[in-house]
Parts: C-alpha cells; sequence; structure tokens
C-alpha cells in the first residue's frame, strides 16, 4: 500500500499545509469557504494593505505591499468545481493527504497549490527583502470557475476606477503538461460564441413543397463558415477556429418538418481578427445564403498575449534556473481570467502545476511540485524586485 501522509505530517512543507488548509475548505463556485480570510490573515502578518471586494454572491481580495515602482501581482481563486459523488473518490475530495507523494483533493491542482505556493514565495522573499523595490500584489477571486462576471472581472474594473497600476502579473493556473515549469502561458484565445436561429415553415414530410425545411437552408451556409479561412493564425496562435457544439430542431416525431432550427457554435479566435470582424463575415456568410435568421452573440473572451518583457524573460530563466529545463510558450487551452487583467495593460503569463486531473475525479498534483513552484515564484521576485 502507498504510503499516506496527513496535512500536519512533520514531513510536510510549509507550502503543503497551506495548500491542505485551502482544500479543506469546500469552496465551490461562489462560495469561498472562508480561504481568503485564510490567506488575508498571512498577508496582512507581511505588511500587506488587505481589502475586501464583495460583488454579488463572490468574494474577492485585493492585497498590496509596497510603496513605489512597478506592481506585481499574483492572481488566482479560491473556489473550485464540484467534486460529484463522493463516492467515486480514492480519498474524500475535501480531506486532502498526501497518498504517494501525491497531494490528493480538489483544488490541488486547480488552483489552491498554486495559491500557497505564490503566498510561502512572498513570505520567504519578503523576510529576506523587507525593503524590496516595487509592489507585490495578490488579486483572487471566489468566481473563476462560474460565471466570471463578479470576480476578477469586477477587481479589474474597480482597479481601473481608481487608477491603480498593474505591470507584470502571474496567474497561477495549472500550466505545466509532463514537467512543473515546462510549460509557461503567454496568452490566450478569444472566445466568440453565437446561437443561430433559422426559420423555416413546419410541414408534414409527405408535403414538402407546402413546408420550409430550416435544416436543408442551413446545411450549405454552416458548410461556408466551417469551411471559411477566417485568418492564418500568426507565431504565436494557431488560426481561427470556427466549431458548432450543437443542432437542434423538431419534437422527435419522424414525420414532422422543423419550423426552426437552432445552432450553438464557437470561435476560438487569435489576435490575427477582431469579434467584430467575425460578426461582420458570419452575417455576411448567412445573409449571402438567403436564410431568414436570428443570431445571438455572446463575447466570452478577448485574445490577450505578452509575446515579450521583462516579466516572460524572467519567468522564461528563473524555471530553467530552478528546474534545469527551458520551458515553451504557449496559448493553448481555453480562456482564463489573465483576459480580464492584460485589459489594464499588464504583462500576463500563466504558470501552475500539471493539469493532468483538473477537474477529474481525484484530483491530485505532485507535493513537490508546489515547493518547487513556490522556489520558481520566489526566484521570479528576487529577479524582477531584489
Amino acid at each position: 500500500m502507498p504510503d499516506t501522509v496527513t496535512p500536519d505530517s512533520a514531513e510536510t512543507s510549509s507550502t503543503l499545509r497551506l495548500a491542505c488548509d485551502l482544500i479543506q475548505r469546500p469552496s465551490v463556485t461562489p462560495d469561498d469557504a472562508g480561504c481568503q480570510t485564510v490567506l488575508a490573515e498571512r498577508l496582512e502578518r507581511m505588511g500587506f494593505q488587505i481589502e475586501r471586494l464583495p460583488f454579488g454572491d463572490v468574494e474577492n481580495l485585493w492585497a498590496i505591499r509596497g510603496h513605489h515602482g512597478p506592481v506585481l501581482a499574483f492572481a488566482g481563486h479560491t473556489d473550485v468545481v464540484p467534486s460529484g459523488p463522493e463516492v467515486h473518490w480514492q480519498h474524500p475530495p475535501f480531506s486532502p493527504c498526501i497518498d504517494d507523494g501525491m497531494l490528493c483533493g480538489r483544488g490541488a491542482a486547480d488552483m489552491k497549490g498554486s495559491l500557497a505556493a505564490m503566498v510561502t514565495a512572498v513570505e520567504r522573499f519578503v523576510i529576506a527583502n523587507p525593503d524590496h523595490q516595487g509592489k507585490i500584489a495578490f488579486l483572487i477571486t471566489s468566481d473563476e470557475e462560474g460565471p466570471a462576471i463578479d470576480g476578477t472581472r469586477a477587481v479589474v474594473e474597480h482597479l481601473r476606477e481608481h487608477h491603480d497600476r498593474l505591470d507584470y502579473c502571474i496567474v497561477g493556473e495549472p500550466s505545466s503538461t509532463a514537467r512543473v515549469g515546462d510549460t509557461i502561458k503567454n496568452g490566450r484565445r478569444g472566445s466568440l460564441g453565437g446561437v443561430l436561429h433559422i426559420k423555416g415553415v413546419q410541414g408534414h414530410v409527405a408535403y414538402p413543397h407546402l413546408a420550409r425545411n430550416p435544416i436543408h437552408a442551413a446545411m450549405p451556409a454552416i458548410d461556408a463558415l466551417v469551411q471559411e479561412r477566417w485568418d492564418g493564425g500568426n507565431t504565436f496562435f494557431p488560426a481561427t477556429s470556427f466549431q458548432v457544439s450543437n443542432i437542434r430542431a423538431g419534437g422527435g416525431a419522424t414525420n414532422v418538418i422543423p419550423g426552426e432550427l437552432e445552432v450553438t457554435f464557437n470561435f476560438r479566435y487569435s489576435t490575427e481578427v477582431t469579434h467584430e470582424q467575425l460578426k461582420s463575415r458570419t452575417e455576411a456568410i448567412l445573409a449571402a445564403h438567403g436564410l431568414d435568421y436570428h443570431l445571438e452573440w455572446s463575447l466570452n473572451g478577448e485574445p490577450f498575449l505578452t509575446d515579450h518583457g521583462e516579466l516572460v524573460e524572467a519567468t522564461i530563466a528563473c524555471v530553467e534556473n530552478v528546474v534545469g529545463q527551458r520551458p515553451r510558450l504557449s496559448t493553448a487551452g481555453g480562456t482564463s481570467d489573465g483576459r480580464f487583467i492584460a485589459s489594464l495593460g499588464s504583462q500576463v503569463v500563466e504558470l501552475g502545476p500539471l493539469n493532468a486531473t483538473i477537474h477529474q475525479v481525484d484530483e491530485r498534483v505532485r507535493a513537490a511540485d508546489l515547493d518547487t513552484l513556490s522556489d520558481i515564484y520566489e526566484a521570479i521576485l528576487s529577479r524582477l524586485f531584489a
């Protein structure tokens, strides 16, 4: 049987003990379950000024230390996705343990482990550099896994209104694939969704001349949208992709031509095209096919990219120094709260543990990886502010 270590064991580091303290709190979106209070108390002891920013049902925390110079913010979320039936978990999802070297529990990878690593990195850095250059900040929300309206998005607007500066931001999302630090996310694609309603005329399948089938009418237009070359991508982003995620029509009867077709689709798009251009071109293709349609758009996030700058250079160098491997830059994956922070003009990177088990039953992360991650965060602080 593998060895199981309890969170309060002498074998566990400060980072792991804090991670376990956070994991044991069932902070399913948007419930923070006291996580931010734990973090605020640790930060306040280091001399951080604490500002609690609740919006709606969401708890948010903005904390800052320092008096002058550029601002480096650590950003993350205390909320987690639901665990599902606990009977399917090897260990209860909110009873963290270290099993055969793996920290197990909901949020271990996404992303309470990263938050713990950030806090302990700053603790060590502040002890060594009490009068450090620059300002260190924390931006923490309990609404990253949910609608993401009253969380980081709202805090960013608060900072914008108060003319608060944010030069660099490290988001602790799980970015690594095979080895901690092997991948740094320096941007993300934009996400533009749409629901297309195409009107027809309902009728009996035996009398198609008395009806108008919206499925038949829509297929050439949908094929044109799929085949369209929206852009060619660039060095950091693949070409923009149009994907149909759902098609719905009719009530299930085999002898009725439906009166309406609903098509749900999504663009994951690069910095080579804007969401307004995508909307305009989509509507032009639909109009060219003579469809009677109504289209509802939802912009889930603009693309962002930090293609160069002090933060990217420091992060690459520090990962290489700590783990002995040069990381690769990537913009793959879904959206993250980095999209809101980048709108402030900030340089943004995402650096966290392995993402292999995020949102899964038996979520886990190598316990040693969190200590390594904390060392990397501390090294970045030292490179920029010591």
